[in-house]
């Protein structure tokens, strides 16, 4: 399955919303050196009860907007 999900980094919570179709990943990492990217594959693999191996960035490595691929 392929989501697009905006990322809120630097939030007081780690949570997956869904609107309209996309997601809302907010967590707490700040975006330095890949660490919100990381911290993104982790929240959607606990979200979608899926290994971490399963969930891969494939657009917007460095933006907000990203485009995320899950197996499942």
């Amino acid at each position: 399955m392929i989501i697009q999900a905006r990322i809120i980094p630097r939030s007081s919570r780690n949570a997956v919303v869904k609107e309209n179709g996309s997601f809302r990943v907010y967590t707490t990492v700040a975006p330095t050196d890949g660490k919100a990217n990381q911290a993104v594959i982790k929240i959607l693999a606990d979200f979608f009860k899926v290994p971490k191996s399963a969930v891969v960035i494939l657009r917007g490595h460095t933006a907000r907007d990203k485009v995320i691929e899950i197996n499942l």
